[in-house]
């Protein structure tokens, strides 16, 4: 399961650099540029979820001892 959330995480890391790239800085509300930030957003919540499904599993670990 570690190695799963892990793969996850580098895939949203993944996620977030090719949005960037998509990303116009000079007009971010527009077109493709919208859908990039929409996906950089999304990408930051899904590695949010993950974190703390981490770090459940690891309370969960030590209640059991």
């Amino acid at each position: 399961m570690k190695i799963f959330i892990y793969t996850l995480i580098a895939i949203a890391l993944g996620l977030i650099i090719f949005n960037i790239t998509m990303l116009d800085f000079s007009n971010p509300a527009k077109g493709d540029s919208l859908i990039a930030l929409i996906g950089i957003i999304a990408s930051l919540c899904a590695i949010c979820i993950l974190i703390i499904f981490k770090m459940a599993k690891n309370i969960e670990k030590k209640t059991k001892r």
